[in-house]
């Protein structure tokens, strides 16, 4: 494992004006170490996906400090953002995002063609390498619509390693999964932490899983409550 931190929230507060003012983030502290494996837990509306958002760039409507690799990234200009975002994060969430309508490998490239660094014979090699760390590349030039829930997420998850990020995070990755499913997801984040030391900040609403990860930090209305 490494050493230093990859993320760095400071006293970030976040408001929701409509309907009324609500303060729904308070103060949040916390940092993710370089090939930590960190969960988030709380109950529904304690502003568990609030700070995911706003920890990926993505939200930026905040007060408070972001540092990523010791660098602020706070106050960044959107277009920047979209770029490290690009670069350094990569994203699962509950529901996969494929689109159907590409084959298995089309999706997992299409970050990298975003990006736009390497050619595209080496992102098509760089995709084939991520299906096969993921026991899937026997399924890439199948259609994304013609695969399982299960073999989906498998693929999310390739394609959120394509550009090689420092951390990966994800909203509910296993949400939508059964428990086999959830636990081979789960065993393939942690493989990725040992091999391939990379952090990961992931929100969930199971506790197995949760247990299963180095760090486990409990929300509750808006506020850190153990980390």
């Amino acid at each position: 494992m490494g050493s230093g931190s990859i993320l760095e929230a400071r006293n970030i507060n976040k408001y929701f004006t409509e309907p009324v003012l609500f303060h729904v983030l308070k103060d949040i502290n916390f940092s993710v170490k370089n090939g930590e494996f960190v969960s988030i837990m709380g109950k529904s509306g304690c502003g568990k996906s609030t700070l995911l958002y706003i920890l990926s760039t993505m939200d930026t409507d905040y007060e408070g400090e972001l540092f990523f690799k010791g660098e602020r990234i706070s106050g960044k200009a959107a277009e920047a953002l979209a770029r490290f975002r690009n670069e350094h994060i990569g994203f699962v969430f509950q529901f996969h995002y494929l689109l159907s309508e590409f084959t298995v490998l089309e999706n997992v490239m299409l970050p990298a063609k975003k990006l736009g660094i390497k050619s595209l014979e080496e992102i098509r090699h760089d995709a084939m390498d991520k299906l096969k760390l993921l026991h899937i590349d026997d399924q890439a030039n199948k259609l994304a619509s013609r695969i399982s829930g299960g073999q989906k997420q498998r693929v999310a998850i390739a394609r959120a390693l394509i550009n090689d990020p420092a951390i990966i995070m994800g909203d509910e990755p296993t949400g939508n999964l059964d428990s086999h499913n959830a636990q081979n997801v789960l065993n393939i984040f942690k493989d990725l932490v040992q091999k391939r030391d990379l952090s990961l900040l992931i929100v969930t609403h199971d506790s197995d899983f949760a247990a299963q990860t180095d760090r486990i930090i409990e929300m509750g209305d808006g506020n850190i409550i153990s980390q």
